[in-house]
């Protein structure tokens, strides 16, 4: 037999360790299998199978343990071509689409929705990450008078996301100045992107009528903060650590400590996401333990797909340890990130 090629009976003792220990988290032994599963073979049988698991590198057997335990190989083995086709239920499904019907065209509460979601139904940690805006196309605008220092300003975009921030104003303007000078806004803007009206604001603004000017000035002061792209640091919602937490495996400090650090630094998980964005080709992303790029991931897998209307996309992931399961939490990432999508495209016709 050449490395790493497995006959039927291996590859069902294998799932069934697999399962086996994504449920307990204990090292799984012979007498387990045979006790759990009708197998219709002696648990030395299956001792010697499981041997011959082990030195594939499908299996580990951990310490003094009688059990075995599965390796990063294993489990990338069940993940392709062992664990079961999971398709969610329409109880589900109505739950995922009703909370994210919630969010309206809050783009914020959409991704925080969403990552909420992730979390509370895979009992893991969940990420989504805030597309980039730089290259969208500007839509139309609302000005709204908060009080009598405040205005808050409200950007629609053609994908259907909306981008909300709050400015100071220091003189007093009356309300026919807001409606004024939101009319000429989504008149000289409508149809350039992001990039386009930071490069062009003041030029295009120079012909203004006198009674616009203080509001219209305040624009030109605010634009890069209005219409810049979403920040590295603040371009990623990550929800669940508890979920993580009360996973067995980090019962031990380090292992309790790293999570921490992870969840800390955002970067690395930052740069997994758009890494697995170049190389899904829109298909569910999954990497295992040793197989992801930061040593600080090589105790979980993660599970990623892309959401995407038009030029606009992220992309949403779960992280937990590669005790999963795996075949729920795929199911799950992949309609999540379809709903997502539509709830997107369903905006933009709006």
């Amino acid at each position: 037999m050449n490395y790493g090629e497995l006959n039927k009976r291996e590859k069902s003792i294998l799932r069934y360790i697999i399962q086996q220990f994504i449920l307990t988290a204990s090292p799984v032994g012979s007498k387990n299998i045979t006790k759990k599963y009708d197998i219709g073979i002696s648990a030395a049988t299956v001792r010697n199978i499981m041997a011959d698991l082990e030195e594939y590198g499908y299996i580990n057997h951990p310490h003094t343990s009688a059990g075995r335990i599965p390796t990063d190989k294993g489990y990338r083995f069940y993940v392709d071509s062992l664990k079961d086709i999971m398709h969610l239920g329409e109880l589900e499904k109505g739950m995922i689409n009703k909370e994210l019907v919630k969010a309206e065209l809050d783009t914020e509460e959409l991704l925080d929705i969403s990552s909420t979601l992730l979390s509370n139904i895979t009992k893991q940690l969940a990420c989504v990450s805030y597309p980039k805006i730089d290259t969208a196309i500007f839509n139309k605008m609302q000005i709204v008078r908060l009080s009598s220092t405040k205005i808050l300003v409200v950007i629609s975009i053609n994908s259907g996301l909306v981008k909300t921030i709050t400015l100071e104003i220091k003189s007093f303007i009356k309300d026919s100045q807001f409606t004024s000078v939101q009319r000429l806004l989504n008149e000289r803007l409508n149809g350039l992107t992001f990039k386009e009206i930071r490069a062009t604001f003041s030029e295009r603004f120079k012909d203004i009528r006198k009674e616009q000017r203080p509001l219209i000035h305040l624009f030109v002061n605010s634009v890069d903060k209005i219409f810049k792209d979403i920040t590295q640091t603040d371009k990623i919602v990550i929800k669940g650590a508890k979920n993580v937490f009360n996973q067995p495996e980090f019962g031990d400090p380090q292992k309790f400590q790293g999570i921490i650090e992870l969840i800390e630094d955002k970067e690395i998980i930052i740069h997994v996401l758009e890494k697995s964005e170049s190389i899904a080709n829109d298909q569910v992303f999954i990497s295992i333990g040793s197989e992801n790029e930061f040593k600080e991931l090589n105790e979980y897998s993660f599970i990623s797909k892309e959401y995407k209307q038009d030029d606009i996309h992220g992309t949403l992931a779960v992280i937990g340890p590669k005790r999963m399961e795996y075949s729920k939490v795929i199911a799950i990432v992949d309609y999540v990130a379809k709903s997502l999508s539509q709830v997107l495209i369903n905006q933009s016709t709006k």
